[in-house]
């Protein structure tokens, strides 16, 4: 083939005329935000498929089996309230964090990130569309934790339907954090780490009542992402709920999910240039 028909053929020749460098051609024109995070979510969601049953038998029974053993130390009031909520939320964090976390630190150190990176992709997309694809099989799980809590406590349960907004929101802000975990670790084996550690954290400052722990553990327990969907929740346990309180915490965890998306967006494109 010539030079005059290989510029032809690539679309260079137009751009020498026109006084341009004659760089390669873009493979593609980039996808819009929308359609790209319903193609990732799609994809991702049908990956996870295959895990759905022992990852939603390992989170509920993890969070169920917390409440049957504090039963025997909580009876009633405000700590079961924490307990349930608690416990519900954490089914969350155990695949917003803990999963996650280690999904993008295997992904990151056997490649993957170079196959989304030739994609004509937006970065904010494939963290999107992980997390949602991973947060979608928490809502089963807490669920069935939120109302097997409220029989074991004696608990109402005329509120619950406050779990179609806690979930997505603590599930927001926990899986930007996990996925932000798994980019910015410098190993896959510390990224699994960092995970674990979250969600020990989401364990230990989620279900525990708030009241019985120290002042230093507390302030710390109110820079868990996942501490305002929680108390949202535990509000809805009350006889006359305040409904300001709830959307005042539910608003703090949207925001908080929007920052940590927006850090783990970054940490893609950090990750995906190296």
């Amino acid at each position: 083939m010539s030079a005059v028909s290989a510029q032809v053929a690539t679309g260079s020749g137009a751009r020498l005329e026109d006084g341009g460098a004659g760089g390669a051609a873009p493979l593609a024109p980039r996808a819009r935000l929308l359609p790209a995070l319903a193609a990732v979510y799609r994809a991702q969601l049908s990956r996870a498929r295959v895990a759905r049953i022992p990852l939603l038998f390992v989170a509920t029974f993890q969070s169920v089996g917390i409440m049957v053993l504090l039963r025997g130390v909580v009876s009633g009031g405000d700590p079961a309230q924490s307990v349930v909520s608690g416990s519900a939320v954490l089914v969350v964090a155990f695949v917003a964090l803990n999963l996650l976390a280690q999904y993008f630190g295997q992904l990151r150190a056997g490649g993957g990130l170079d196959h989304y990176a030739t994609l004509p992709v937006p970065p904010a997309a494939v963290v999107l569309g992980a997390a949602a694809a991973y947060a979608s099989f928490t809502v089963p799980g807490a669920v069935v934790t939120a109302i097997t809590g409220c029989l074991l406590f004696h608990l109402p349960m005329a509120h619950l339907w406050v779990l179609v907004a806690v979930v997505p929101l603590s599930g927001a802000a926990l899986s930007g954090l996990g996925a932000a975990l798994g980019l910015l670790a410098p190993r896959q084996e510390l990224a699994t780490l960092g995970g674990q550690l979250g969600m020990s954290a989401a364990l230990l400052l989620g279900v525990l009542p708030a009241d019985r722990m120290p002042e230093p553990i507390g302030w710390a327990r109110d820079l868990l992402p996942s501490t305002y969907g929680v108390e949202a929740l535990a509000r809805t346990f009350a006889p006359h709920p305040d409904w300001l309180a709830v959307a005042a915490d539910l608003g703090i965890c949207a925001a908080v999910g929007v920052l940590s998306l927006a850090v783990a967006t970054w940490a893609y494109r950090r990750a995906a240039v190296r």
